[in-house]
């Protein structure tokens, strides 16, 4: 049979169902034995009402009846009988009152015979009044015998009323107990209820340590790796500049080399093709169209190889300016692309390195164009600012959406590098059938 521990939130919340039930036990009982005493009570309360109104009845038949012996007037009569009807109903009250209380009963009889017996007087003096002997009811009225009786009959109410007074004492005592104990059942619980509350403010104070401890911890993690990917941002950003450099460098070198040592070579070849030309007969067809296309054949060469040296590092840039080097490139660009393309070119300040920056980003924007673009028209702009020079080129292409743009465009992500590296910003802006704008801030500052 499989067993199931019970966690800590099952023993709490046992605990407070237990605390609950026993303070609902508690106050339920309180409630039992406090209605119960009061029920007592109020018997007892109306015990001793019925016992002195028996007692003021007693002495009211017997007032009223001397009032009538003594005097003879009648009107004594009427409230003699009528007390004398009420003892009747007292005693019938009382016999219901004293029924659950067996203690009372020896005294009840008592009490009973007494009240009989002295009626019983009273009425005899009564007849004897109403016919006339005197001397006979005189006798009776003068004798001790009701004094006896009605002073039994204090005696024995006076005991009734005694055991009335403890009874209700004893209600009394036990309501109080009942409320003594509801108070401490209530403490008890409370006093629980403080510590379960004052242990799960411990309990939540540790989680919420436990918590707080965790958060620094994740935070204290989540700054070393964002330390660690700035630094290594960083650290590829400083390379990714480096190998641009270094590429730079060695596509000047190259140039470099193939303006010497090729430059060299077709030079020396024209050299040798000059001399043929004196030395052969150019009538014969065969030989001057020879000579001809070995002609045209180095001129291609020539203007290759210097259009390569060109896209390789532009000399243009270095003897001409950017403005110079931007224009020829742009109109070299339009005659083999066969774009329309529009400049407005102002004068700037930059250095080197930026206004290389500046002339690869229209020299990659202008390929791309070429490649994708699909344009007819392409404007070109460079304007100059007191603080800064922005850099703007726009087709009417097909244009492209900006955020489906795919991680292996590194043409995009290498304008972006060189324009970040030289401390500027770069924005592509794009839809579909409307065109691009490739758009560049660059500082005066920078490079200077």
């Amino acid at each position: 049979m499989r067993k199931f521990p019970f966690s800590k939130m099952t023993v709490n919340m046992l605990l407070a169902i237990l605390a609950a039930v026993v303070l609902v036990a508690i106050n339920e009982a309180g409630y039992i034995s406090s209605n119960a005493a009061i029920q007592r009570l109020e018997q007892a309360q109306n015990t001793r009402r019925a016992l002195d109104r028996l007692v003021r009845e007693m002495l009211s038949v017997e007032s009223g009846l001397r009032g009538y012996l003594l005097t003879g007037n009648s009107q004594y009569i009427e409230p003699y009988a009528e007390s004398a009807k009420a003892i009747g109903s007292n005693v019938a009250e009382l016999h219901g009152l004293l029924r659950e209380f067996p203690e009372d009963s020896s005294d009840f009889t008592d009490l009973s015979n007494q009240i009989a017996r002295r009626l019983s007087e009273l009425d005899l003096s009564l007849q004897l009044r109403r016919n006339g002997n005197e001397d006979a009811w005189q006798f009776v009225v003068t004798t001790d015998v009701g004094l006896r009786h009605m002073e039994a009959i204090r005696a024995t109410s006076q005991r009734m009323i005694q055991r009335t007074i403890q009874r209700a004492d004893d209600s009394n005592a036990a309501i109080m107990h009942s409320l003594r104990l509801s108070r401490i059942g209530i403490a008890a619980v409370a006093a629980i209820g403080l510590l379960a509350f004052y242990m799960y403010l411990r309990k939540a104070q540790a989680l919420q340590e436990v918590s707080d401890r965790e958060k620094e911890a994740q935070a204290h993690e989540r700054d070393q790796l964002e330390q660690l990917v700035r630094d290594r941002t960083a650290s590829l950003g400083k390379l990714a500049t480096h190998l641009q450099q270094v590429r730079e460098e060695e596509r000047g070198h190259l140039a470099r080399e193939l303006h010497d040592e090729l430059g060299a070579l077709l030079t020396a070849a024209k050299l040798d093709v000059a001399r043929l030309r004196s030395h052969v007969d150019v009538n014969a067809p065969d030989v001057a169209a020879r000579l001809n296309h070995l002609v045209q054949t180095l001129n291609t060469v020539i203007a290759l190889k210097r259009r390569i040296i060109e896209d390789l590092r532009p000399s243009s840039l270095s003897n001409l300016g950017l403005t110079a080097s931007l224009e020829i490139l742009t109109r070299e660009f339009g005659e083999r692309s066969k774009l329309h393309i529009d400049v407005s070119l102002e004068p700037v300040q930059l250095s080197d390195s930026s206004q290389l920056t500046v002339y690869r980003l229209i020299q990659e924007s202008l390929t791309n164009i070429g490649k994708y673009a699909n344009a007819s028209k392409v404007l070109i702009t460079v304007h100059d600012y007191p603080t800064h020079v922005t850099v703007q080129v726009r087709d009417n292409g097909s244009g492209f959406d900006t955020h489906m743009i795919s991680p292996t465009a590194h043409g995009l992500a290498g304008m972006q590098h060189r324009v970040e590296a030289a401390g500027g910003r770069l924005a592509v802006t794009s839809s579909s059938g409307e065109g691009t704008l490739v758009s560049a801030t660059l500082p005066h500052s920078t490079g200077q």
